[in-house]
């Protein structure tokens, strides 16, 4: 067996721990030992060189029965640039840009009526209660167990802002990256002019970036995860991976409630819509690992109309 080089698995390390924060929010250096199964040296290391390189930050001290608190640890939301910045720093030979991208949602969208998209470090019933008392207009909620976070509302993009700058930059040859972390949600505001004005909520990235792809008229958009392929029966002795389906197929999956609503659902009914957008068009979602082989057909899952 070839032996992987020391730098190479130390690059793996940074990358699964980004990864964890990334998607599943706060933790502690035990529940990423735990969930990670990497040593606390390791893990102390790693997460010493992420701070550093501004991709994560500390975040809440958790509440203990005894002994010191637990501090937790966030991907830095502040940075939703900073996977651009490394791409720029990587593929420097060629022409990049990375926008900080705001996208128009409808103030109307029923989601702000019931938002369910948990942001922000974990807080005890304590903290929690004297957050709401400072902010009466906030949504705060028990998130499974694990504390309190305050959630906001997840509302449909309407308009990239920005949409004429990104195919300006296309047209000269720029390699582009926008819509990190599903950009920032704007609202028109009518008693100052129409100008822009953000907003409290989380555009699902998934959605941010079918309707970039739409912009830019795209034949393909290739969604990359974690996983190879979209699966039904998940995780149960009969579960099926998909290598080829249709929209209709892949409506019916999501509508039989096939997929997780947090984490694959978003990206097949994304797939689903940019399928819809044109004749000819294709979805494409599998790994990032594997994403040189789902575009050449190889692996991933690939949706059709």
């Amino acid at each position: 067996m070839k032996a992987v080089p020391t730098m190479a698995v130390k690059e793996l390390n940074k990358r699964a721990l980004t990864r964890y924060l990334y998607t599943n929010g706060p933790a502690t250096k035990q529940v990423l030992e735990r969930e990670l199964g990497l040593s606390l040296p390791t893990i102390t290391q790693n997460l010493r060189a992420l701070e550093q390189e501004g991709l994560v930050g500390k975040g809440e001290q958790l509440e203990s029965t005894g002994g010191r608190k637990a501090q937790t640890f966030v991907f830095e939301s502040r940075c939703k640039a900073a996977i651009g910045v490394a791409m720029h720093k990587a593929y420097k030979r060629w022409h990049v840009a990375t926008l900080v991208t705001q996208i128009e949602v409808d103030p109307d969208d029923p989601s702000f009526q019931n938002p369910t998209k948990p942001i922000g470090a974990f807080m005890t019933k304590e903290q929690a209660d004297a957050e709401q008392l400072e902010h009466p207009d906030w949504t705060i909620v028990e998130d499974s167990g694990r504390g309190y976070r305050r959630v906001v509302a997840s509302p449909e993009p309407k308009k990239i802002v920005e949409a004429e700058s990104i195919l300006n930059l296309l047209d000269n040859e720029f390699i582009v990256i926008a819509c990190g972390g599903g950009g920032v949600p704007v609202v028109r505001d009518y008693s100052d002019k129409g100008a822009y004005k953000g907003v409290a909520a989380v555009i699902d990235k998934d959605m941010a970036g079918e309707l970039l792809a739409e912009d830019c008229q795209a034949d393909m958009l290739v969604l990359l995860t974690a996983v190879d392929h979209v699966a039904i029966n998940w995780g149960k002795p009969d579960q099926v991976d998909l290598d080829d389906i249709s929209v209709e197929e892949a409506r019916r999956y999501a509508d039989a409630g096939q997929f997780g609503k947090g984490s694959m659902e978003p990206k097949v009914r994304a797939a689903i819509k940019f399928c819809e957008s044109r004749p000819g068009r294709t979805a494409i979602i599998g790994s990032l690992e594997k994403a040189a082989e789902a575009i050449a057909g190889l692996s991933g899952t690939h949706i059709h109309s």
